[in-house]
C-alpha cells in the first residue's frame, strides 16, 4: 500500500524525491493510517483545487486496500 501512494504521488509533484510516507499500526478496527509527506510547494498539487486530488487519491488508496481485506486512510501533511 505504501509503494503504490508513494507512485501516484511522485507522479503530480515537481520534487518526487521528497516524497515520502509514513505508516502508523493498524488500530482496533484493523484500520492503517498512511502519511504522506510532500515537499512545501507541492502540497497543492497533491491536494488540488477543492480537495478533488485528494479526494481521489484517497479513493484508490482504500480500493486497494479493499481487495486486500484490509482498510486505509490517507493523511496528507
Amino acid at each position: 500500500m505504501k509503494e503504490l501512494l508513494i507512485e501516484i504521488a511522485k507522479g503530480l509533484v515537481e520534487n518526487p524525491a521528497e516524497v515520502s510516507v509514513t505508516e502508523d499500526e493498524a488500530d482496533a478496527e484493523g484500520i492503517v493510517v498512511l502519511h504522506l509527506h510532500v515537499a512545501e510547494g507541492d502540497t497543492g498539487r497533491v491536494i488540488g483545487k477543492q480537495g478533488r486530488i485528494a479526494k481521489a487519491i484517497r479513493t484508490v488508496m482504500r480500493a486497494a486496500a479493499a481487495r486486500n481485506n484490509g482498510k486505509v486512510n490517507v493523511d496528507i501533511d
